[in-house]
């Protein structure tokens, strides 16, 4: 039956992954090979599958992912998110320094990578917290809050742009939307959620970072760096409002949706930052910029190709002709397809832990229920990435990083981030039923 067959085969993903430790992407293929051995496939046409879903995953996504790192990196070693950062301190003050964290993270949280803003920003958390002599979970909690916000709903972080390759959906739109949700989410689980934690004391561990120092006279002002930093988001959208105001057959449309394209949104934006941060000025030379590259592609390796492994389970689902069954199976059924992506997606986190294994396994299930049910692949991406940081759970990364940089114990680590991550992850799938009844 290709439901036992496709639950074995999470199961299996589960116990390599948790039990046995084994590197997600080796996971992936294993799982997927029996996967695709259990449902009859001939063991050639498995290894096809694995291929050309590994293939066709990485086609896309690599090229955005490796620009996206390289241009979030630029931009940090040149200074520029430390410009951001201590700029929105002074505009709001010493008594809003919870505002300016949430929006400073929420901005950088748009280009950064959650690891490498995690470890960008929480220095400057530390500094704030002390200077303006608040509790640190004042200005940690709106932190955390930013920048998984950013990095569950909006592209081109790994999550929603792996999803909408699968898909098929817009990248575009699924921007706009996420922003939709992302900004309301930022307001209501950062500043105001902090709240509940106000009589919190908790010790700043000192000794687990350090702070870079810059120059600020070498640092391009804060508008050059904000407005280099939002260049993507900014291009991107221009394509979206292409799409739906120009005729196709004009020479600007072809121009705008060009340059509006998510590959070349962050190539061009790449090319504008290598300049501001780099060669402007001779702040560095272009071996210095180019070792900052091979370092930003080094560290997404390991991400890049889990979700090629990712794609390779996705495919096998497909080319064994499980998915199909699944979606003959549950056409009757008589539950959102949304919600159903939302549950499955957020069984598989509570038991992988990885967002992105959670979000690529989801989608392959979920790809002839799009397709057969016609509903908005757009919000399915996000149905399906606002499940993929429920719970918070051991296994995640994001567990231990909080409980070690905020120096918390295991409870209130359950207490903090696991709370939040699950509200968020409801929030996201009310506001996706919400967004449904309007464009859907």
């Amino acid at each position: 039956m290709p439901l036992i067959a496709l639950a074995l085969g999470i199961v299996i993903l589960f116990i390599l992954v948790i039990v046995f430790k084994l590197n997600a992407f080796l996971s992936l293929i294993i799982s997927a090979i029996f996967v695709g051995l259990f449902q009859g496939m001939d063991p050639l046409a498995i290894v096809t599958s694995i291929e050309t879903g590994l293939g066709g995953t990485l086609g896309h996504l690599a090229i955005i992912i490796g620009l996206g790192a390289i241009f979030g990196k630029i931009i940090s070693e040149g200074g520029g998110a430390h410009r951001i950062a201590s700029t929105l301190i002074k505009i709001f003050g010493e008594k809003r320094v919870d505002w300016a964290i949430c929006l400073a993270s929420f901005l950088l949280g748009i280009i950064l990578y959650y690891e490498v803003s995690y470890i960008l920003i929480i220095p400057i958390v530390y500094t704030v917290a002390v200077e303006a002599k608040v509790k640190l979970m004042k200005v940690g909690i709106p932190f955390l809050a930013a920048i998984s916000i950013a990095h569950v709903f909006l592209p081109p972080h790994p999550g929603p742009t792996a999803i909408s390759a699968a898909l098929g959906a817009n990248l575009g739109l699924v921007l706009l939307y996420g922003f939709i949700l992302a900004i309301p989410a930022a307001i209501i689980f950062g500043p105001l959620f902090s709240k509940l934690y106000k009589n919190w004391d908790i010790e700043i561990p000192n000794h687990l970072v350090s702070k870079q120092e810059f120059n600020m006279d070498e640092v391009p002002s804060f508008a050059t760096s904000l407005l280099t930093t939002l260049l993507p988001v900014i291009l991107i959208l221009i394509g979206v409002i292409t799409q739906f105001s120009l005729p196709k057959t004009s020479a600007i449309y072809r121009i705008l949706t060009f340059i509006g394209n998510a590959d070349m949104a962050l190539l061009i934006s790449l090319l504008v930052a290598v300049y501001i941060f780099g060669l402007q000025k001779k702040r560095k030379t272009m071996p210095q910029v180019m070792k900052i590259v091979e370092q930003a592609l080094i560290s997404m390796g390991g991400i890049i190709f889990i979700l090629g492994g990712g794609g390779a389970f996705k495919q096998v689902i497909l080319d064994s002709g499980m998915a199909k069954y699944i979606a003959h199976f549950t056409s009757g059924w008589h539950i959102s397809p949304f919600i159903l992506a939302w549950i499955i997606a957020a069984i598989i986190r509570i038991a992988v832990g990885s967002a992105t294994v959670t979000v690529l396994t989801t989608a392959g299930i979920m790809l002839p229920i799009v397709n057969a049910t016609g509903v908005n692949p757009e919000l399915m991406v996000l149905a399906i990435g606002s499940a993929s940081i429920a719970w918070a759970p051991p296994s995640d990364v994001s567990f231990w990083m909080t409980k070690e940089y905020f120096n918390l114990t295991i409870g209130q680590t359950v207490k903090t981030v696991c709370f939040m991550y699950t509200l968020v992850a409801i929030y996201g799938i009310l506001g996706v039923l919400a967004l449904n009844m309007i464009v859907g």
